[in-house]
């Protein structure tokens, strides 16, 4: 009978616990919507946060619940965008691919140095030190900080500077957030003309800086029919709404700054 009756007890107040949360359970539940699943599945699981949320799951409860773009997930691309229209019950917007663009050309055989550094291989670490170990303080140190959160290794460093495949960029767009000095950013596949320099330095400093950077000379700009190129802050910049890609500013530019897709 002493071993008897606390087995009893236990089984009566498991039982009774379990009844309990079984009530629990019911009165407390609360229903998912199945599109948040149904949005889950079409989005690519890496929970890289590019879209700005914690990861996928997130953003697909801010579709559903807070109207949040069904674009923003450039990792996954036409293909997500498409099954997540379906989902929401709308039409897919024609939404054009995104490649990251480093906007630097100073490499090793260009851009002339300040000192050597040989801290930690980290650009935001050498950027701390007089604006890094380049002369040009606008420039790609190469230290590979955007490799790090690249999550398809669609970027390499090549003499010295950042370089993108394009074949494996997804246009994220985690490259653009870690880049310290703001070089990388997303330009739409359609875009042919690029500029590939970001210096603010008068031209006598980029002159002495580097020997692919931007003076500010205007050339390209004067030679644009369609005044899509525009120097500002020193440097030549595009604006691709009015560019038609006839090459002109290519052709004057002499510092190897415009380039041109095929």
């Amino acid at each position: 009978m002493n071993i008897l009756e606390p087995m009893i007890f236990f089984a009566v107040l498991g039982l009774a616990a379990g009844v309990l949360l079984a009530l629990a359970s019911k009165i407390f539940y609360v229903k998912t919507d199945e599109r948040i699943e149904k949005i889950s599945s079409a989005l690519p699981g890496i929970n890289c946060g590019a879209c700005g949320f914690s990861g996928c799951e997130g953003y697909a409860c801010a579709i559903v619940n807070d109207g949040a773009g069904l674009d923003l997930c450039k990792t996954g691309g036409a293909a997500a965008l498409d099954e997540i229209s379906k989902v929401m019950g709308v039409e897919a917007a024609g939404a054009v691919p995104e490649k990251a663009i480093v906007r630097c050309k100073g490499d090793c055989n260009a851009a002339r140095t300040k000192y050597t550094f040989a801290g930690v291989g980290s650009c935001a670490a050498a950027e701390i030190y007089y604006g890094g170990f380049k002369k040009c303080t606008s420039g790609c140190l190469g230290l590979g900080d955007c490799i790090k959160v690249c999550p398809h290794g669609a970027i390499s460093i090549k003499d010295g500077i950042a370089v993108v495949n394009e074949a494996k960029c997804v246009g994220c767009g985690l490259c653009v957030r870690e880049c310290p000095n703001g070089l990388i950013t997303l330009r739409k596949v359609t875009n042919r003309v690029d500029y590939t320099c970001m210096s603010t330095d008068s031209a006598k400093q980029t002159i002495a800086a580097c020997e692919n950077g931007c003076i500010g000379c205007r050339q390209c700009e004067r030679a644009c029919p369609e005044h899509a190129v525009k120097v500002v802050n020193n440097h030549a910049e595009v604006d691709h709404s009015l560019c038609t890609s006839c090459g002109k500013c290519l052709e004057k530019c002499k510092r190897n700054v415009i380039s041109i897709r095929n």
